[in-house]
């Protein structure tokens, strides 16, 4: 935090909640009662769209909060900021520590450390008002479910009807799911659209994603693992930082496909063969999530394959230059790649071996496709697939 983290943090919490709240654009305009109306149609359309998803996969939850479900919270951009600075934290905790114990042995490492935390915190803070009106729902993994009422001495209007969630974070919890309101109402009215249709549309993705990790148990615990295992593989020695800039631009060694981003300058081998499989267990939970909300979508939104269209359409041109930069500078646009990768591998093995075959990927950390099988769904089912199918009768 601010003054009370004496340079212990890497990130300046507070500043960056402040930074991230000053800069977030305003939302679309309107009324009191509009917004209400939204708030209140956004939760029961996530109850709708939980027993629709369980329905279609044959998912059950088995991490639940006290109430019986992990929980759903409405928020506006602030709101969404607050919500992803707890995750932040929990999540970057082993590089804190590494960092913090580096310091101990510095001289004026505290002194530094401090400056270096609200420099940090101005950065992420910026970097949250980009993403704050972007973000149209997410599942959140790592906080824990903490509503609170509007923000004491509010005034009377839209922002004290969300959930407000504060900076703490249980690592033991079972997740949340955000609904960020005002970047629903802001894309529906883009792309001129039902806005219920719309509403529920958004909500069968993120109950997707609800239901994979409230569903499966281990899943939390085998993401943040490998999530900390990358972080604490962090070299943060500056002249091993320079070494490896030097070998990313040095003429004629650079590789030939997604070089020279900055993550390829930060990661080290091993941290390579850790994001080739996140990334190929998040192809799997945003290709799953995508073939849920499509398979679902045509028997409760009347107007999908417009919603659909327009969206897709939207998506493949609607990237701002400043958007455009960052996802080349930080090499996302091979992720986003590989995201829809997902969807084609959900579809591939669902057409060879459908749900209930599908559903043995859930089983362990040791049935999930490596990052071959995303490429390769008849791969991934003759290793693991096969088994769940009774075997044909002999002749």
């Amino acid at each position: 935090m601010t003054s009370a983290s004496g340079g212990a943090d890497m990130v300046d919490w507070n500043l960056a909640v402040a930074t991230a709240t000053r800069l977030a654009r305003p939302g679309p305009q309107v009324t009191r009662e509009q917004a209400r109306t939204v708030v209140s149609e956004l939760r029961g359309h996530a109850l709708a769209a939980e027993e629709a998803v369980r329905e279609y996969t044959g998912m059950r939850p088995a991490r639940l909060a006290a109430d019986g479900s992990a929980p759903v919270l409405v928020v506006d951009r602030p709101g969404w900021v607050r919500a992803n600075v707890a995750g932040f934290r929990t999540v970057i905790r082993p590089l804190v520590e590494k960092l913090a114990a580096r310091r101990a042995e510095t001289p004026g490492g505290a002194v530094l450390g401090v400056v270096g935390e609200k420099v940090t915190g101005v950065e992420v803070g910026a970097v949250l008002a980009l993403l704050s009106g972007k973000v149209l729902g997410q599942y959140e993994t790592f906080a824990a479910a903490d509503p609170g009422p509007g923000p004491a001495g509010a005034p009377a209007g839209p922002a004290d009807l969300f959930d407000q969630p504060r900076l703490g974070a249980d690592p033991t919890g079972p997740g949340r799911l955000l609904l960020v309101a005002p970047n629903i109402v802001q894309v529906e009215r883009e792309l001129d659209v039902d806005p219920h249709d719309f509403r529920l549309w958004v909500c069968l993705h993120e109950e997707t994603h609800r239901t994979q990790f409230s569903a499966v148990p281990w899943l939390r615990d085998h993401v943040q693992s490998e999530v900390q295992a990358f972080l604490a593989e962090t070299d943060v020695e500056p002249m091993a930082l320079l070494e490896r800039l030097r070998e990313v631009l040095a003429p004629g060694e650079r590789p030939s496909s997604g070089a020279g981003t900055l993550l390829d300058v930060v990661q080290t081998p091993n941290q390579r063969e850790i994001l080739a499989r996140l990334t190929a267990v998040m192809s799997l939970l945003e290709g799953h999530a995508d073939v849920v909300m499509d398979g679902v979508g045509p028997a409760v939104v009347p107007s999908v394959l417009e919603i659909r269209e327009k969206f897709q359409r939207r998506r493949d041109k609607g990237a701002s230059r400043l958007d455009l930069m960052l996802r080349k500078l930080l090499g996302m646009d091979a992720k986003l790649r590989q995201y829809q990768d997902g969807a084609v591998f959900v579809r591939g093995v669902l057409d060879r071996i459908g749900m209930e075959g599908f559903n043995r990927i859930w089983t362990s950390p040791n049935t999930l496709p490596t990052k071959d099988e995303i490429h390769n769904p008849a791969a991934w089912v003759a290793r693991v697939g096969r088994q769940s199918q009774p075997k044909p009768p002999d002749e």
